[in-house]
């Protein structure tokens, strides 16, 4: 059978790189004696900032011979002046394997959602025996330099152009007003697989857009922590797919000023099971029940995001649908989050309910195209966090 799905829009003519210049190769690729130039895309803006690195899954050391932080102006261009960043006041570091390092904070007025170039040198080489730590859906173009140290010049000689991010794990800003920060946990349909990349069309960024341009802004920050692939129980299909379990504290309950984690989690446990019976609705209940309580002893709220419909998707059965609508029943009605988003009402077709809206259906019946983000992040009720960060 096949879904009613529509047409996507019409593809955009494609990119031609300037002379000298190579699209990467996808999704992986190691770097010797290059400055990586990465960007970033704010929430909400303020005076400092500082950037934090991470060889979390690495298991070798990583040089970083020289950073830099400013503002970006168009594709690699940078605005001047920018700042050049140090770690505990000296100009590199190498990171160790497992571990992370944050920058000295820089003076500098970060944007409300505008986009920071993160310039990295690496001296050595990163094709070791160690994996390099990578988010492999960044959906935002990020470039490479020819060989040698080009931290914080105003355009980058670059080489190639990559959409994955390389050692970034967060920018911290230091926004004194800032009523907290909102943390989205979840999979592929919060890390925005299937948007439009270098659009910021991913449901957290419509969100965080939406808080700004409330008739009384709603000061805080929005934190993506979504990772293609990740499951509440088991290990995604990739390196990075550790199950959300295991990656709660660092990626949800230990982001400064976090104050409420949204949790989109579960599909993935679902479809991969195929037609086996475990894992159960009641399993995965479980497990939303563990985040729960770890993020309630911290003070911190939780709210709950019903699983969207994935009839048609390549891991779809009908023992997994069961699944999917008994997690929804216990999120909307357990009461045991502070709160719920009913991200499956909002996508869902009101014809026939297990399938995507046509519209916003990516066509491949599990991720929303951009129509459908946008749906999920202007259905989130902004009253959950009024209390927070309104003034």
């Amino acid at each position: 059978m096949q879904t009613d799905c529509r047409p996507p829009a019409p593809a955009a003519p494609p990119v031609t790189p300037p002379p000298g210049v190579t699209f990467a190769p996808q999704p992986f690729m190691h770097f010797a004696n290059q400055t990586l130039r990465q960007v970033v895309h704010t929430s909400i803006g303020g005076s400092r900032a500082r950037v934090v690195l991470s060889n979390t899954n690495g298991t070798q050391p990583i040089t970083i011979g020289a950073a830099h932080l400013a503002l970006r102006d168009k594709e690699d261009s940078i605005q001047a002046p920018g700042k050049a960043l140090t770690f505990s006041g000296r100009p590199t570091i190498a990171i160790p394997g497992g571990a992370i390092a944050y920058t000295d904070p820089v003076d500098l007025a970060v944007p409300t959602t505008g986009d920071l170039a993160i310039d990295l040198y690496l001296p050595g080489t990163t094709n070791t025996a160690g994996p390099l730590p990578m988010h492999g859906t960044a959906l935002q173009t990020n470039y490479i330099s020819e060989t040698g140290n080009h931290v914080g010049t105003t355009k980058l000689p670059r080489v190639a152009t990559i959409r994955n991010w390389f050692l970034i794990s967060r920018v911290e800003v230091d926004a004194g007003d800032a009523g907290g920060v909102i943390v989205s946990i979840g999979d592929s349909i919060t890390d925005g697989t299937a948007s439009t990349a270098d659009t910021n069309s991913r449901w957290p960024d419509v969100l965080a857009r939406r808080l700004l341009a409330a008739p009384t802004p709603i000061r805080m920050g929005v934190a993506n922590a979504g990772i293609s692939a990740n499951r509440v129980l088991s290990e995604g299909a990739y390196a990075t797919g550790i199950n959300v379990l295991a990656r709660f504290d660092s990626d949800a309950l230990l982001q400064p000023g976090v104050t409420h984690v949204i949790v989109l989690e579960g599909i993935n446990d679902i479809g991969q099971a195929r037609q086996n019976p475990t894992p159960t609705a009641e399993d995965l209940i479980a497990g939303h029940k563990q985040l729960i309580e770890r993020a309630h002893a911290r003070g911190v709220k939780m709210i709950g995001a019903t699983l969207t419909p994935f009839w048609g998707a390549a891991y779809y059965t009908e023992v997994g649908e069961a699944k999917r609508q008994a997690l929804n029943e216990w999120i909307r009605n357990s009461k045991a989050y502070d709160g719920v988003i009913d991200f499956d009402k909002t996508t869902r077709d009101p014809v026939d309910p297990k399938k995507f809206l046509a519209a916003y259906d990516s066509c491949d019946h599990l991720h929303p195209n951009d129509a459908g983000y946008k749906a999920m992040g202007e259905s989130i009720d902004l009253r959950l966090f009024v209390a927070a960060g309104g003034r």
